[in-house]
């Protein structure tokens, strides 16, 4: 049985499998789409959109600093 899947050329399969990329595609963008409109939301009703700009600010250059000067987290075993 395994010597017949690898016998199918590799076009072959990309094509059996476009239609779960086209879907599973689509549902990403979907949620993405769905979770944007949300944070949207959410922002355009929060009293502290300063504080909110600050904080992503810190975090994004918190993360510069850390990457520059070479320090990464621990690895789990």
């Amino acid at each position: 049985m395994c010597d017949v899947i690898a016998a199918v050329p590799y076009w072959q399969r990309l094509i059996i499998l476009l239609p779960t990329f086209v879907i599973g595609g689509g549902l990403i963008v979907g949620i993405l789409i769905l979770m944007g409109r949300a944070f949207k939301q959410f922002f355009d009703e929060l009293g502290h959109k300063r504080l909110i700009w600050v904080g992503i600010a810190v975090v994004v250059a918190s993360v510069l600093v850390l990457t520059w000067f070479g320090i990464s987290l621990p690895k789990e075993e």
